[in-house]
């Protein structure tokens, strides 16, 4: 059975285009932060609708980072609840595991929206606080996922649909400023497309800055990637004399 507050939110969520009910969403799950994500044409995850800085900064921590529970809830198609991140394995999100103690996030709840074996996004609940979920919540979280995971349907590639995003008003979406960014670095470098990316996750984590940021600033020109000094693929006569 859903909480009545719930069915608020899944009347409006039903009747209006993404309205603005995140933070109600979220005070009414008991965690500090929701996020929604949908799956873009490149396999990662562009960020549709958030609730608090919370969410916005966990969410592109992830991205920079590539990995973290919502990749990996992403790639897997299963839900992952990570009741006590101060008590996850380092091995298990290295990267992550260094800077998360930075943020305010102590819990973080991921649920796959799916159509049968197709995953088209995940939500993502954050949590300033460790613990668990309680059973009522869980249950408002299984009808919620459905509501939204049709939603998502709805939208398609969020690349290609941004006449959806005239009630969410985003700064510019994640990926299409990194998808712009990654094609410029590989022409400037001459590297393939996974190798810019690469270059910038690590200009990212370097400079302690996030991806969305790097990736503006190489779009706005404010930024160009030097070439790496030390190539790892070298000419087939680089050991002769």
């Amino acid at each position: 059975m859903i909480s009545d507050g719930m069915a608020e939110i899944l009347r409006l969520l039903h009747t209006a285009s993404w309205p603005d009910v995140a933070e109600d969403a979220a005070e009414l799950l008991a965690v500090d932060g929701i996020a929604v994500s949908a799956v873009t044409a490149s396999g990662e995850a562009e960020l549709l609708w958030s609730s608090a800085v919370i969410s916005r900064d966990f969410e592109d921590l992830q991205l920079t980072l590539g990995q973290g529970p919502g990749p990996d809830c992403l790639a897997g198609g299963a839900a992952v609840r990570v009741p006590d991140m101060g008590g996850v394995r380092e091995d298990r999100w290295p990267a992550l595991s260094a800077e998360v103690s930075a943020t305010a996030v102590r819990a973080v709840f991921c649920f796959p929206l799916r159509i049968g074996a197709i995953t088209l996004g995940v939500l993502t609940l954050a949590r300033s606080t460790p613990g668990h979920l309680t059973s009522a919540q869980g249950d408002d979280v299984d009808v919620l996922v459905g509501v939204l995971t049709r939603r998502v349907l709805d939208l398609g590639d969020p690349q290609l649909s941004s006449a959806h995003y005239r009630d969410l008003e985003p700064p510019v979406l994640h990926q299409a400023v990194l998808h712009q960014a990654t094609g410029m670095v590989s022409v400037q470098l001459a590297v393939p497309l996974a190798e810019a990316l690469l270059r910038l996750r690590a200009h990212a984590y370097g400079n302690s800055r996030t991806l969305t940021d790097t990736a503006r600033d190489i779009v706005a020109r404010r930024l160009r990637l030097a070439p790496d000094p030390h190539p790892t693929d070298l000419p087939d006569d680089a050991d002769e004399d």
